[in-house]
């Protein structure tokens, strides 16, 4: 990546995000120390990437394993009942003639359930390693824009207190949503976001907590990023007062 002297300021998104040159990192670096600015810029993208990072890792499940070991630890394995008047020899006598049959249904249970077993684990993994397909992939695409050469970067704070910053790439044509200190929506709603395009709001996507996503449509067109509160499953168009419109990074 090459910038001009007059770039330094876009360069902290990079920075934070290992993707400078080195002799670039260490003039930045330098520059660091004189711009409370891009000092915050850097500590705001760190703390982001670190967030995306862990929403990204998926831990195997462990309650399989737990409910296994704990079925096996609780059943007690209690003696026989004799019948009154039976004796020892002969219930033995009868057991054994009968530990055949037992033994065989007990290991045709047992495969049934082994096998199901089986089949639910390999299903959960699946899903586990989609998911973790899929954060990587979000993960990949916002870390692209917070890097872009040409990143521009715009700070806003909503109504319900959440600090926000949008950064956007022309390159690329894609913009980032980042929400810091967003309040849990009401139950029954969520976070919608918007872009404005000539007065009309147009659906951007969604965010339900504090982290960074990247804004659904096309920013090139649009003016302003907005957030709102809408019914579960969004809207169409907003249905609330808006709590933030933030222009987009000229």
């Amino acid at each position: 990546m090459k910038h001009h002297a007059s770039d330094v300021h876009v360069l902290a998104a990079a920075y934070a995000l290992d993707a400078l040159d080195p002799g670039e990192r260490e003039a930045f670096a330098a520059h660091l120390a004189v711009c409370e600015a891009c000092r915050q810029d850097a500590a705001d993208f760190r703390a982001t990437a670190a967030r995306l990072a862990t929403a990204a890792a998926q831990a195997p499940p462990a309650s399989m394993k737990q409910r296994t070991m704990d079925a096996v630890d609780g059943v007690r394995q209690l003696p026989p009942l004799l019948p009154e008047g039976a004796s020892p020899v002969a219930f033995r006598d009868r057991l054994r003639r009968k530990a055949g049959p037992l033994a065989l249904a007990a290991s045709v249970a047992a495969a049934a359930s082994f096998a199901g077993l089986a089949a639910w684990q390999n299903q959960e993994q699946q899903q586990l390693e989609q998911r973790a397909r899929q954060s990587e992939q979000r993960l990949d695409e916002v870390s692209s824009v917070l890097a872009a050469p040409d990143a521009r970067t715009v700070h806003g704070r909503a109504g319900n207190g959440a600090f926000t910053t949008v950064v956007a790439s022309d390159r690329q044509n894609r913009a980032v949503f980042t929400a810091a200190g967003l309040p849990a929506p009401s139950p029954g709603t969520t976070y919608q976001l918007w872009l404005d395009h000539d007065g009309t709001m147009r659906p951007a996507g969604f965010i339900g907590q504090d982290g960074s996503v990247l804004l659904h449509g096309d920013p090139a067109d649009a003016s302003a990023v907005g957030l709102s509160v809408e019914p579960a499953g969004g809207s169409p168009q907003p249905t609330t007062a808006p709590l933030l419109l933030l222009a987009l990074p000229a």
